[in-house]
C-alpha cells in the first residue's frame, strides 16, 4: 500500500494514519486523503506519510498534487528515494504524457539504486512506447541478467520480436519458463500469451491456440479469486439501462461552451483497429494522440454514480461543469493542442455521455470482421477486470451486446458516428481514410499514410504493429483457427 513505518509519529497522528490505511483498503480514496492530510497537520515532517498521500492522489487521478507530495517526501529525506522517483515517473508517463520527465526520474532512480528492476522495466516500457526497439530490448536483457526468472521481462522481450525473429530457441525459452513449478497464475498468463504469439508467428496454429487457452485460464483463475466473473445477464441489463436512461437525458444543446482542447473520440471493441485509427488521425499536425485516457471512466465512477441512472437528472450547468473537468484534464496532459484523440476502446459504452458533455463531438467507431475481432481479443492479455475476454463464447456474447448498443447509438446520433472498417482500411487506405478526415473537418494529405515513421509515443498492445507500414496479415486471421472457432462462428452467424 506504500512505504510504511510509523516511527516517531504521535499517538493521535498514528490513529489517523491507521484510519487512512483502512479507508484506502476499502477504496474510499477521498476520505483516506483527508485522514492523511489531518495527520500531516500534526507531523508535517513525516516523509512516509507524504509518500503515501502521494500514492492516494495518484490513484485519485490528481497527478499534480501527487507530485507535490512526492517532492515533500524527497525533501524530508525519505529512506527509499528510488521508489519515490519511480512513482514520479509513472505519473509523468501515464498521467501527464511527459516522457522526457519520466525518463529523467527513472534514470535518477537507477543512479540511486543501480539494478532497480522496476525502474529498468518502466524505462524499457517507455522506450517501447517511443518505438526505440534496440534500447528496449537491451533493457529487458539487462533485467533478465539480473533476474533470469523475471517473467515480465521475458514476455515483453518475446512480444517485441518480429515474426522473422520468432524461432525455435525463443519458443524453447518460453516453454522452459512456463514449466517452472512455482509460477503464479499472473506469470503463467504473461508467458503463455507471449508463447502463443510466437507460435502463431511461426504458423504453429494449433500449438498457439493451446498456449492462449492455458494463458486465458490463468487470467480467469486470477479473476475468479478477485470475484470478477463475466455475467452475461448483468451485461445485457447494463446495455438495457444505457439505452433507457440515456434516451431520457434532456437535450444538452443548452450547455454553455467551455474552452479547452476539442476531443475526438475513437472507440470500438478491443483489437478493432482503434490504435491504427488514432495514429493515422494524429499524423495531422493539428491533432494529438491522447491514447487510452481514463478520464471518462473516472468521471463515471467519481461524479456520476450510479451510472447511467444519474445522467438523466443532470442539468445543463452540471453537464458543462463535467465537460470542463474533462477538458481541463486533457489540457494539462496536452498543453496547446487544438484537438486530442481519446482512444479508449470501451468508451463505446459512454457515447451517450459523450454527446451529453460534448454535443458537437464526433466519434470514430472502428470495426472489423467479427470472428477476427473476437479471436484477437482472446489472444490479447487484458486486465482481469475485462472478465469476458478469457472465454470465446463470453467474448461472442459481449460482442453481440456491443453491436446492439452501437445500433442504438447510430439511431440516436446518426452521422456523428463515423465507422472506420479496419479490413477495408488495410486494403485501400486512402479510400477509407479520406472520408473519415472529411467527416472530422480535417484536411487530408497522402503523407499521413506514413504515420508509422512518426516519432510519436504509442501506448497500446499494438505498439509495434503501428510502427510498420499498413499490412493485411491480421485481416482474415480467423481462417487459421477454423476448427477452434466453429461454435463462435455459428453463434455470430446472423451478424452482418
Amino acid at each position: 500500500m506504500g512505504i510504511g513505518g510509523l516511527q516517531g509519529v504521535a499517538g493521535s497522528a498514528e490513529d489517523l494514519i491507521r484510519e487512512a490505511q483502512r479507508l484506502h483498503g476499502l477504496g474510499r480514496l477521498s476520505e483516506a486523503i483527508a485522514a492523511y492530510q489531518r495527520a500531516l497537520l500534526q507531523m508535517p515532517e513525516h516523509a512516509n506519510s507524504w509518500f503515501n498521500l502521494g500514492l492516494l492522489f495518484r490513484q485519485a487521478h490528481r497527478p499534480d498534487e501527487a507530485l507535490v507530495c512526492y517532492q515533500m517526501a524527497l525533501n524530508l529525506g525519505i529512506t527509499e528515494p528510488a521508489t519515490v522517483h519511480l512513482n514520479c515517473a509513472v505519473i509523468f508517463a501515464d498521467y501527464l504524457r511527459q516522457d522526457d520527465a519520466a525518463e529523467r526520474e527513472l534514470r535518477t532512480a537507477l543512479q540511486l539504486r543501480p539494478g532497480f528492476i522496476p525502474a529498468l522495466l518502466n524505462l524499457a516500457n517507455i522506450q517501447e512506447d517511443r518505438g526505440r526497439r534496440k534500447e528496449a530490448l537491451e533493457l529487458y536483457r539487462t533485467v533478465l541478467e539480473l533476474d533470469p526468472r523475471c517473467s515480465l521481462a521475458l514476455a515483453r522481450f518475446a512480444n517485441m520480436q518480429s515474426p522473422a525473429d520468432c524461432n525455435a530457441q525463443l519458443i524453447a525459452q518460453l516453454q522452459a519458463a512456463l514449466a517452472r513449478p512455482d509460477l503464479t497464475d499472473a506469470d503463467q498468463a504473461l508467458l503463455g500469451f507471449a508463447l502463443g504469439r510466437v507460435l502463431d508467428a511461426t504458423d504453429a496454429y494449433d500449438e498457439a491456440f493451446s498456449a492462449y487457452t492455458v494463458a486465458n485460464a490463468a487470467v480467469r483463475a486470477n479473476a475468479a479469486r478477485a470475484g470478477q466473473r463475466y455475467d452475461r445477464r448483468a451485461q445485457e441489463q447494463f446495455i438495457d439501462r444505457l439505452i433507457t436512461n440515456v434516451s431520457a437525458v434532456a437535450s444538452p444543446n443548452a450547455a454553455p461552451a467551455r474552452p479547452g482542447p476539442a476531443p475526438i473520440f475513437v472507440c470500438g471493441m478491443f483489437r478493432s483497429g482503434s490504435t491504427l485509427a488514432e495514429q493515422l488521425l494524429a499524423a495531422h499536425p493539428g491533432v494529438a494522440a491522447g491514447g487510452e485516457l481514463e478520464l471518462l471512466p473516472s468521471l463515471v465512477a467519481q461524479e456520476l454514480a450510479p451510472f447511467p441512472e444519474s445522467l438523466a437528472s443532470k442539468s445543463a450547468v452540471e453537464l458543462a461543469r463535467l465537460a470542463g473537468t474533462y477538458r481541463d484534464a486533457v489540457a494539462v496532459r496536452f498543453p496547446g493542442a487544438a484537438q486530442v484523440i481519446d482512444k479508449r476502446p470501451d468508451n463505446f459504452l459512454y457515447i451517450g455521455l459523450i454527446k451529453a458533455l460534448f454535443p458537437d463531438a464526433k466519434i470514430v467507431h472502428t470495426t472489423r470482421d467479427p470472428l477476427d475481432n473476437c479471436l484477437a481479443v482472446y489472444f490479447l492479455h487484458l486486465d482481469t477486470g475485462v472478465s469476458y475476454a478469457t472465454d470465446l463464447m463470453d467474448i461472442g456474447h459481449y460482442y453481440r451486446a456491443y453491436r446492439r448498443l452501437m445500433a442504438h447509438w447510430r439511431t440516436r446520433y446518426g452521422a456523428d458516428i463515423i465507422d472506420l472498417d479496419y479490413d477495408h482500411l488495410v486494403r485501400e487506405p486512402a479510400a477509407v481514410a479520406i472520408p473519415v478526415f472529411e467527416a472530422l473537418g480535417l484536411r487530408w494529405d497522402d503523407k499521413f499514410l506514413e504515420f508509422h515513421i512518426a516519432d510519436r509515443p504509442a501506448r497500446t498492445a499494438s505498439v509495434w504493429q503501428v510502427r510498420e507500414p499498413l499490412y493485411q496479415r491480421s485481416s482474415g486471421r480467423s481462417r487459421h483457427y477454423a476448427q477452434q472457432l466453429a461454435s463462435l462462428r455459428a453463434y455470430l452467424a446472423d451478424l452482418p
